[in-house]
């Protein structure tokens, strides 16, 4: 049986972190959280599940999830956010997972608990994530925030049965002020890469991100929430380009 290491970021997750952890004890044989120096009860409540805790200092999320796939001790590594969990299924794949380990990495479901509301729909599920992997088979990259695990050329991946549930916004309100965070995180790199934004993308893209999700993806399904979901992502759309515009100009 292969030795499994599960990794999480936390910066001030006292509401999250204690169900991600109850949720991996089962298949893990560490778990190694890495906060940004955290101001709530976080440190208190990874230390009481008996969770390796680690500070240092968040310079983005793609560098800071590097950082803490490189203290696992296993080339085993499972990576979740501190306000996701393992459902009962997706536990008991990776448990006969860890008893004949295969692929290269393993792809999941994830499923968002918005409000209050399971999202099943739109551009928000399936939402395949690869987060179970042997590290010596890839390395982290993406655009920040959007931070992923890209596997090397010629690697064997395997999709899970079961989801990842993820608790992201518990208030519409904290919904926009992330997008806001992450649009201007987003725009900056888009400038760092020499990205550019249209007066198309500005005017466009936000209609066709809203259709994709609610129309052709079927987001009406997911009935209020899932209407309000896809005008913010629309929305998210719009202010990125716009403060990629702003940026530009500058």
């Amino acid at each position: 049986m292969i030795q499994l290491s599960v990794v999480i970021i936390t910066k001030n997750e006292e509401r999250n972190i204690a169900r991600c952890l109850d949720s991996v004890k089962e298949v893990a044989d560490e778990i190694i959280v890495v906060d940004s120096f955290s101001t709530d009860k976080t440190e208190q409540i990874c230390r009481e599940k008996g969770a390796v805790f680690i500070q240092n200092p968040f310079i983005g999320h793609i560098e800071q999830k590097r950082f803490a796939t490189e203290q696992a001790r296993s080339q085993y590594v499972l990576s979740l956010d501190a306000d996701e969990v393992l459902d009962e299924i997706l536990k008991k794949e990776v448990l006969t997972i860890k008893k004949n380990w295969q692929y290269d990495g393993y792809t999941c479901n994830r499923m968002t608990n918005y409000c209050g509301t399971w999202i099943r729909h739109g551009d928000w599920y399936p939402d395949v994530q690869l987060r179970l992997w042997d590290k010596t088979k890839g390395k982290w990259g993406g655009t920040n925030p959007h931070d992923r695990f890209m596997m090397h050329p010629n690697t064997k991946v395997k999709h899970l049965k079961g989801n990842i549930l993820h608790y992201s916004y518990y208030t519409i309100e904290g919904h926009i002020q992330q997008m806001n965070f992450f649009t201007s995180i987003l725009s900056k790199e888009y400038v760092k890469k020499g990205k550019k934004a249209s007066w198309v993308k500005i005017l466009l893209s936000p209609l066709f991100t809203f259709l994709r999700g609610y129309i052709f993806r079927l987001g009406f399904l997911d009935g209020y929430h899932g209407l309000v979901i896809n005008l913010i992502s629309a929305h998210a759309t719009f202010i990125k380009y716009i403060k990629v515009k702003e940026l530009e100009h500058r």
